[in-house]
């Protein structure tokens, strides 16, 4: 009996004994089984500049979880070697749902981030494990394409405190030459995200010669003000050669520096360059009075002038999830 997946919108009909596209949703007798529930092949602790996040619970470190198996293949994919793996082929724990909370204190994670590969195959470990975090007192994190339905995803997301979502450009050609999937989608988790009170960031891969001309950086500023905010924190992040794509150079250090002028000149409050140590590249301005109020260099938060998530010097209100 052949089995339609609606988790995203690859929709995937499923022969008996088959997978779909994400190598992990498996037709097990007519019924659809995510095959790596409870076992991440993955488990890490964290900074949680490291998802990347700027304005959630800044210094803290998050427990961090993953299957493997994705529903994009990005020919660049800096994971591809549990994102494109199939199960069979990968070691993997014990970790069920209910021991996550604990496994989180036990090493003094203030919160849990389905990461690495994408939360949003391995769907119902995703969901089942941010019940048990929240029942607990603990925070969910998702750092994600966005490539998921609408319905599973709300169910999900309405458990979930912040998410780094990537945008990784906006040409619907370059989402399916590049990464096997479609735009549209994942502007819809972007907006939906947001609108639900989540803390959203967003990430943009600036990949040399295919997402990186000013007027694809602008367009891709300007719609982020109009559909989710200027308050939205957005990440350049560089490029490096790896997996399919070894034959690109790394992001210029000019070129981020160039994005991040452009989404400030867009309105953007908060603009931010990763995967490269540049001075002042991931500094929090207050964009009321322009005072800095968070210091990083790397990973690593040098000082946080912030009191109950406000400017100290003008009150300002700032976005985000702080201690």
């Amino acid at each position: 009996m052949m089995v339609q997946c609606d988790l995203c919108p690859k929709q995937c009909v499923i022969k008996p004994g088959q997978s779909g596209d994400c190598r992990i949703r498996v037709n097990i007798d007519g019924k659809l089984h995510a095959v790596t529930y409870g076992h991440p092949s993955s488990v890490h602790i964290d900074p949680v500049e490291k998802k990347p996040l700027n304005h959630f619970l800044p210094g803290t470190s998050i427990l961090s979880i993953a299957t493997v198996g994705c529903n994009l293949h990005c020919k660049n994919c800096q994971n591809w070697e549990i994102s494109q793996r199939n199960p069979e082929d990968s070691s993997a724990i014990s970790l069920p749902p209910e021991a996550m909370p604990e496994v989180a204190r036990r090493y003094g994670c203030l919160s849990v981030a389905y990461t690495y590969t994408d939360p949003s195959v391995y769907y119902e470990y995703a969901l089942d494990s941010c019940i048990k975090v929240k029942e607990a007192g603990l925070r969910n994190v998702l750092v994600t394409a966005g490539y998921m339905n609408e319905k599973p995803m709300r169910e999900l997301y309405q458990h979930v405190d912040a998410a780094n979502i990537d945008l990784k450009s906006m040409s619907d050609k370059f989402y399916q030459s590049n990464c096997s999937a479609t735009l549209q989608p994942v502007l819809n988790t972007l907006v939906n995200a947001k609108s639900m009170g989540v803390m959203v960031e967003v990430t943009s891969l600036l990949i040399p010669t295919l997402n990186d001309t000013d007027e694809e950086i602008g367009e891709l500023c300007k719609w982020i003000v109009e559909n989710m905010g200027k308050d939205t924190p957005l990440h350049f992040s560089r490029f490096h050669p790896q997996y399919r794509m070894r034959h690109l150079p790394p992001t210029p250090e000019d070129t981020l520096i160039r994005a991040r002028e452009i989404a400030r000149q867009s309105g953007l409050y908060y603009a931010y360059i990763g995967n490269i140590l540049i001075e002042d590249s991931a500094t929090t301005y207050c964009p009321g009075c322009g005072v800095e109020l968070v210091r990083r260099r790397g990973y690593e938060v040098l000082m946080n002038k912030l009191q109950d998530g406000k400017c100290p010097d003008c009150d300002t209100e700032i976005y985000g999830i702080w201690l």
